[in-house]
């Protein structure tokens, strides 16, 4: 399958439901049992803790931040039919000065693409390199 477009819509709907801060709509995008690891390597397991995280985030410290959507060139690959891997990026939210890897994978359950695992490294320079 090399169709990228349901895959395009859900990184987009992702963006979306960041944007509204939205924390149910954003946790939707993900089955019930994903793994959500942040920027600070904390794992929230499962649909319930990443709507809460995030409900937390978007009422606090992230309120009123903003995804920005097709700024990182997406590499998405297909595993198979019903699951590809998506390679993105971005900048932290709100103030756009720390830039990050994010990868996902999704799957296509009873006709309805969601993440089921989501990670988001920093960028940065290995200790000891030259910048």
């Amino acid at each position: 399958m090399t169709e990228t477009s349901p895959v395009d819509e859900l990184l987009d709907a992702l963006v979306t439901a960041w944007n509204a801060g939205d924390a149910a709509a954003y946790a939707d995008l993900f089955v019930e049992d994903a793994d959500y690891i942040t920027l600070f390597g904390q794992n929230m397991a499962g649909r319930t803790t990443i709507e809460a995280g995030h409900r937390a985030l978007f009422e606090g410290p992230l309120k009123g931040s903003r995804l920005a959507s097709g700024g990182t060139e997406r590499r998405i690959r297909f595993l198979r039919p019903d699951v590809a891997v998506i390679v993105t990026g971005g900048d932290a939210p709100g103030d756009g000065t720390r830039q990050s890897v994010i990868t996902l994978t999704a799957v296509q359950n009873d006709g309805r693409w969601r993440f089921a695992s989501f990670q988001n490294t920093p960028v940065t320079s290995p200790p000891g390199a030259h910048s």
